[in-house]
């Protein structure tokens, strides 16, 4: 599959973050490259997308993450049909 997104600055991103090696590196990289409102929104869709990985009911997760049905709902459709992302990380555990 092609992908969307695939350039030379998204290289370059990609390689930037590959070089993070620990929590504190990502924490100021992140805080650097992003809004905080960008970085809560990243991260409110990992964790649905763990909870959804994990099986958790839609009216769980928005309990825990306080995200929307409508995000879950474009989280789950990742899961099923994305280029399989959630898959590697999830299963590095």
């Amino acid at each position: 599959m092609k992908s969307r997104i695939k350039d030379d600055n998204t290289d370059f991103l990609f390689k930037c973050i590959m070089s993070l090696e620990t929590l504190e590196e990502c924490y100021a990289f992140f805080e650097d490259l992003c809004t905080v409102p960008e970085i809560k929104a990243m991260a409110q869709r990992a964790a649905v997308a763990k909870l959804l990985y994990d099986k958790t009911v839609y009216n769980d997760i928005v309990a825990q993450t306080g995200a929307s049905t409508a995000t879950i709902s474009r989280v789950n459709r990742s899961l099923a049909y994305g280029a399989g992302g959630y898959d590697i990380v999830f299963n590095k555990e």
